[in-house]
């Protein structure tokens, strides 16, 4: 819950009170934060843009915010305990259950199941890196203070379900399959039952933290830095995480430094702003500002200041007149071609995009 002891500096750069006034106008009254409130099909709640949403407010310190973010996980994930149960019995029990009866990547606003009304549009639900994203969000939240005993036995919930579920085939957090074993998710894992385990107080969830370590290390490893996913030798721009914020390695590991580095230098587009991954064709494959703003994280946690400012920069410039900040931008897009059909099938790209605002204003406070 630590909030940038430069908070005033920063408030005199516009896009911060404007990106916590994005944050806060995106989130529902119960406590959700909606992924893009202008972009239909981005009109449901994700833990793993939420955790971001809610650390970021809790750095600028807009707490109270944060903490309804956290009450209505808790409130959803409840509301589901007896899935999120039997599919953490299931599969301790050897079953590979059916995607469909996992727990959600995503909730309704008010913390229900979705329900699309085009089944041939369905979306993939199930991810695990979300439960992990929500654990290391809400250690950070509590800065410390003791967990009340509903909301212990919330987290003893998820860390059980993730102990049990992170070796599953799922979706990544692009909401891609490709293969199924990633090292992103991989990552959040690890940060999520860690978190328990200082929560909690409890060893036994770092036990099952360096498992995932263990296997991130055996695994997901090549030439020296991290890869996409066990079968997949591309970077992926997610990688970033497995430094900071998900702790993985040290910043200033090895490893983390060729990811990083791999990452500046193959997946930054010829403006500066970092693609996904190579490959990508979602609206052609633009750069994303959310991971420009996680390389800006890196750098200034790592003592790159210029770095920093560098992606931050690139940042500000594409945000538009009023403020607000997209996902991606497609100006120098790996696809051209793909660009029309994603616009003729969803509309622009999504704006404002809360995740974009989050990040901006995550870096921007390690920043200071």
């Amino acid at each position: 819950m630590t909030t940038s002891p430069n908070l005033e500096r920063e408030l005199r750069d516009p896009l911060v009170p404007h990106s916590i006034q994005v944050l806060k106008s995106g989130q529902a009254p119960s406590g959700a934060f909606v992924a893009s409130p202008e972009f239909t099909v981005y009109s449901y709640a994700w833990l793993r843009d939420g955790a971001f949403c809610a650390h970021a407010l809790d750095v600028v310190g807009e707490h109270e915010g944060a903490a309804a973010w956290h009450a209505w996980v808790v409130r959803s994930i409840e509301l589901h305990r007896g899935m999120i149960e039997s599919a953490t019995r299931r599969v301790a029990g050897g079953e590979t259950p059916a995607p469909e009866t996992m727990p959600p990547a995503r909730y309704t606003l008010d913390g229900a199941l979705e329900y699309p009304a085009d089944a041939d549009d369905l979306w993939p639900n199930f991810q695990v890196d979300g439960y992990g994203m929500w654990l290391w969000s809400l250690e950070r939240h509590l800065d410390g203070r003791g967990l009340v005993p509903s909301l212990a036995a919330a987290v003893e919930l998820v860390a059980a379900y993730l102990e049990a579920s992170w070796r599953l085939k799922c979706f990544n957090c692009w909401e891609e399959l490709d293969g199924g074993e990633h090292a992103s998710t991989l990552g959040a894992a690890y940060a999520g039952l860690a978190a328990a385990t200082r929560l909690l107080g409890d060893e036994r969830w770092q036990k099952a933290a360096n498992l995932v370590r263990t296997e991130l290390l055996a695994r997901y490893v090549a030439n020296g830095r991290f890869k996409r996913g066990a079968n997949d030798q591309r970077l992926d721009a997610s990688l970033l995480w497995l430094g900071a914020p998900f702790a993985v390695l040290p910043a200033d590991d090895p490893l983390i430094s060729a990811t990083v580095e791999g990452v500046r230098y193959e997946l930054t587009g010829p403006a500066g702003g970092v693609y996904r991954f190579r490959g990508d064709t979602y609206y052609g494959g633009g750069e994303w500002l959310l991971l420009t703003s996680s390389l800006a994280w890196h750098d200034a946690v790592s003592d790159n200041p210029s770095g920093a400012e560098a992606a931050q920069k690139w940042v500000r410039a594409q945000v538009l007149g009023n403020g607000d900040m997209p996902e991606q931008v497609t100006g120098s897009a790996q696809e051209p071609a793909m660009i029309e059909p994603w616009v003729r099938r969803w509309g622009p790209v999504a704006t404002p995009l809360l995740w974009s605002h989050a990040m901006y204003l995550i870096a921007e406070a390690a920043r200071a």
